[in-house]
């Protein structure tokens, strides 16, 4: 079996929420998971002050579009194609649609990885690239979120505290 892949489906104004469920309720009901694997859609929250209330709003990143992550085959090509509302596959024809490659996956938000983090404040880690790369320094914050850490290396008898992406360094 091939690897599931993004495609990216059209839909009508206003229906991407009602796809996304359409497709979620026939993959449950058909046991196609294996096939059609996760339907997104690319939201981003934005908070606005109106009258002096916070409220908080989520916009689409792409209105009237579609992410399916799926192994294309006729079958699944056919359950998404003809679910009410869908108008067509992104790509040069919509019979045979064309898979996002993972560079525009990460670029257009799609898929969220999530980082695991292997060491904790107050363990040793080697800097493993930039201009520290080789030294060794103590952890002293993690920020997991905006996946950097702050490591407190020793030079020329100095403590010097730098700031650093969470790939850039390793457990020792």
């Amino acid at each position: 079996m091939s690897e599931a892949k993004w495609y990216v489906v059209h839909t009508y104004s206003g229906y991407e929420n009602k796809v996304a469920s359409s497709l979620e309720a026939v993959i449950e009901n058909r046991n196609l998971r294996d096939m059609i694997q996760d339907v997104k859609i690319p939201v981003e929250t934005v908070v606005e002050i109106k009258d002096g209330k916070r409220k908080e709003t989520e916009n689409k990143l792409y209105p009237s579009y579609v992410f399916v992550k799926m192994v294309l085959t006729d079958e699944t090509w056919y359950i998404v194609r003809n679910t009410r509302g869908v108008t067509g596959f992104v790509g040069a024809s919509s019979q045979k649609p064309s898979p996002l490659s993972q560079k525009e996956v990460d670029a257009m938000g799609v898929e969220t990885k999530k980082q695991t983090i292997d060491f904790a404040v107050g363990d040793n880690v080697e800097i493993a690239d930039g201009p520290l790369a080789g030294f060794v320094g103590e952890v002293v914050e993690i920020d997991a979120d905006a996946m950097k850490v702050k490591v407190k290396v020793s030079m020329f008898g100095r403590e010097t505290l730098s700031e650093l992406d969470l790939l850039q360094v390793k457990p020792i």
